[in-house]
């Protein structure tokens, strides 16, 4: 089984196609495409291309895990779940007296 996947270029959100044929946030709204629907997975890929308003275009392999998209790649599974580390709400910034060692 596999999903589409890419990047929206405006917002670099991570996003997936869904089964209506929007790109949605959400991995479990995607569509999952079966071994024999790769000419309907092509066809999406294609079309997508042409709007150039996905990039980093991808083909994921899942798995359904109680109902649930699971990817198979750790890669996919923390692009959508989101960062392995700590947010921090603001940037940090050097004060006029900190430097960085380069």
């Amino acid at each position: 089984m596999e999903i589409l996947t890419g990047n929206e270029l405006v917002s670099g959100a991570t996003v997936y196609l869904s089964k209506s044929g929007a790109w949605v946030e959400d991995l479990q709204q995607a569509r999952v495409f079966l071994k024999e629907e790769t000419d309907a997975r092509d066809t999406a890929l294609e079309a997508t291309r042409k709007t150039m308003r996905i990039n980093s275009l991808e083909v994921e392999t899942v798995q359904l895990r109680g109902g649930q998209i699971y990817p198979d790649r750790i890669r996919e599974r923390i692009r959508a779940e989101g960062p392995t580390a700590p947010r921090r709400d603001q940037r940090q910034h050097l004060r006029q007296d900190d430097y960085v060692s380069i």
